[in-house]
Order: C-alpha cells, then sequence, then structure tokens
C-alpha cells in the first residue's frame, strides 16, 4: 500500500481512471437527423471500438504514469532514510563503487558493470542481520567493514580497501538504500 504523498498520488489517479470509466460507459450515440445519410455498420462499430479503446488506453497511460510517479517517490524515499541513517550521500556511490573495485567481486543493484560473483550479491543487504557473516548489521559496522573487512575478519576474502570514511559512509547509504526496509 503506498504511503505519504504516494497514496495522495495513487488516489487522484484513481479517481481520474474512474472518471474515464464512467464517462465512456455512460456515453451513448446521439441520434441522426433524418436528412444525414447512415453511416455504415462498419463505421459504427468503429466508433463504438474507438468509444472504449480510447478511455481504456488513457486509464492505462494514467496507472502507468502513476506507478512511475510512486517508484520515484519511493526511491527517494529510501535515499533519504539511507542518508539519515550513515549519514552519507547514495548520489556519490556508484563512482566509488567502480572506483574502488566493489563491482569486480560483488552484484550490486542499479550498476550494470557490478557482475561480480567472487563475494555476495548486494542487494537486500538492509534486511540482514549480519555484515561478512560476523559484524550485526548496523551503519557503524558497514562503514568499519567497508574501510578495514580484515581487521574484523583476518580470513575474509574482501580486501581491507582503507577508503575514507566519508567516501565509506556514501557507499553504505547506496547499499542501504537498495535494501527493502523503507
Amino acid at each position: 500500500m503506498p504511503s505519504g504523498r504516494g497514496r495522495g498520488v495513487a488516489a487522484v489517479l484513481a479517481t481520474a481512471a474512474m472518471a474515464v470509466l464512467a464517462a465512456c460507459g455512460g456515453r451513448r450515440a446521439a441520434p441522426q437527423p433524418a436528412s444525414e445519410p447512415r453511416t455504415s455498420p462498419g463505421a459504427r462499430r468503429l466508433r463504438r471500438a474507438l468509444a472504449w479503446i480510447v478511455p481504456v488506453l488513457a486509464m492505462i497511460l494514467l496507472l502507468g504514469g502513476g506507478a512511475a510517479v510512486y517508484g520515484i517517490q519511493s526511491r527517494q524515499a529510501a535515499e533519504r532514510w539511507a542518508a539519515d541513517l550513515t549519514g552519507g550521500d547514495p548520489q556519490r556511490a556508484p563512482a566509488l563503487i567502480l572506483r574502488n573495485g566493489c563491482a569486480g567481486c560483488h552484484t550490486i543493484p542499479g550498476i550494470d558493470a557490478a557482475r561480480g560473483t567472487v563475494g555476495p550479491a548486494l542487494s537486500g543487504l538492509a534486511d540482514r542481520a549480519y555484515i561478512g557473516g560476523v559484524l550485526p548489521n548496523t551503519p557503524e559496522n558497514l562503514v568499519l567493514w567497508l574501510r578495514d573487512s580484515r581487521a574484523v575478519n583476518p580470513r575474509t576474502a574482501m580486501p581491507s580497501t582503507r577508503i575514507p570514511e566519508a567516501e565509506a559512509r556514501d557507499i553504505a547509504a547506496y547499499l542501504y538504500a537498495h535494501g527493502t526496509r523503507p
């Protein structure tokens, strides 16, 4: 169920769609004056078909637009939540992820080049209980893991990146924003 502003957008679009359908169903062909020539049965069928097709297409476009708006608003809400949680900026993370080689080992949602299979896929990270199998999943622990994983677990295959804390916070914000929590 949509929440917040998305619920308002969904309600407006649903109302508009119902109005289009009501207008479509309530429309009847006006009687033709006797002086005008009669239309062929094929033309009448075409008009009747268009009387339904046009409103249905309009409704589909309205609902599709509503879904797009809802998706954008949901993504923005997730990014705000993750930024507040980590103190990072998820918008800066894709370039950092590529520059630091994360894409070589991990599959990361939203980053087409990140199709690595050495480490785990990082989709849904926000819902996981542990990071690297050893740390409780908190923003501070994720930042620590991203910067110096071998200090936490010397046997991990993940290298210690030694990236600055601000960059680790940006990457953490991105990974949490692409989870499923908000």
